[in-house]
């Protein structure tokens, strides 16, 4: 790839490097603040294509953050094509927002031989979407505010269940939580030592990402945690981020105050961002992909539907 190649995709991480930069700088961090008061009286989720399908990666962080910043309530996006095909308009004035697609491409090189080799080479395009607040004439059922589908002691109990079918060794006692590696279990304060249910299973949503990384699992390299604090930060990262992606797709509101052992971490986190512009991209990779491991470990609709 040549330089002129590769400078628009280096913009696109500084661009969204230095947003997420700014809000820690503020004490923001963007991928918590979209549950308050105000988000919080629906259905909690993920940002929402046109489709109903949720964003994963670095675009949930980004469209969470912009949600809050200009006061978006509705969970779904789309780009400008897609609100004139569904028969709705953008408002004049309306400023998108960025989002990012990735994939990855073959080519056919020659090397020095002759013979022809396949590369595979990552690439990352930008591409602006509005909220469907930003949008007048849509079918009316995307201007509908969804309701919990379930009553919050059953979206409770779900997600008791969720945990439980990972199959991961959790046990209670103590005031600290925390993923062993050595013993390849999670230690978990009390469950009536938390404020509220919503707490207790966004603490443990994080320790479970913690819970993937081994080889055996997503394989996340944690070889250096208890010697680096550059790279304990950076997992912190990784598991604060699939803690508020899991919560999201559990329906629940986790905690809005930072943990306390995490307080410590906002300067590393500034300094880490600061230094590697791609880092947030990983970061929210890693957390996804360990959420989408907690996702597969749940038993499937025919496996539920056998054992009933």
């Amino acid at each position: 790839m040549s330089r002129n190649e590769g400078k628009p995709r280096a913009d696109i991480y500084v661009r969204i490097t230095d947003r997420i930069v700014a809000d820690l700088e503020r004490g923001v961090r963007p991928w918590v603040r979209p549950w308050n008061t105000v988000n919080a009286g629906g259905c909690i989720t993920r940002p929402l294509r046109h489709n109903g399908m949720p964003y994963q990666g670095i675009n949930v962080v980004l469209l969470w953050s912009e949600a809050v910043s200009r006061g978006f309530t509705s969970p779904m996006w789309m780009t400008f094509k897609q609100s004139l095909e569904l028969g709705g308009h953008v408002r004049k004035g309306e400023s998108g927002t960025m989002v990012v697609y990735a994939n990855r491409i073959t080519k056919i090189e020659t090397d020095d031989n002759g013979d022809d080799l396949e590369r595979t080479v990552p690439f990352l395009r930008a591409y602006t979407v509005f909220c469907v607040d930003q949008i007048d004439g849509l079918p009316d059922h995307y201007y509908a505010r969804p309701a919990p589908s379930t009553p919050p002691a059953q979206r409770i109990g779900h997600v008791d269940a969720f945990f439980a079918n990972t199959g991961a060794t959790i046990r209670h006692g103590g005031d600290k939580a925390f993923f062993a590696p050595s013993l390849d279990l999670i230690q978990m304060p009390p469950f009536e030592t938390f404020r509220d249910a919503e707490s207790f299973a966004a603490t443990l949503a994080h320790e479970c990402v913690h819970w993937t990384a081994p080889a055996h699992r997503v394989n996340r390299d944690l070889s250096r945690y208890a010697k680096d604090s550059s790279e304990r930060a950076r997992e912190e990262l990784v598991a604060e981020l699939g803690s508020c992606f899991l919560s999201a797709d559990l329906g629940i509101v986790p905690e809005l105050e930072p943990r306390a052992d995490h307080a410590s971490y906002l300067a590393s986190w500034l300094e880490v961002l600061s230094n590697d512009k791609r880092f947030i991209f990983s970061a929210a990779a890693h957390a996804q992909r360990a959420v989408t491991y907690l996702h597969d470990l749940q038993p499937k609709p025919d496996e539920i539907n056998q054992a009933a």
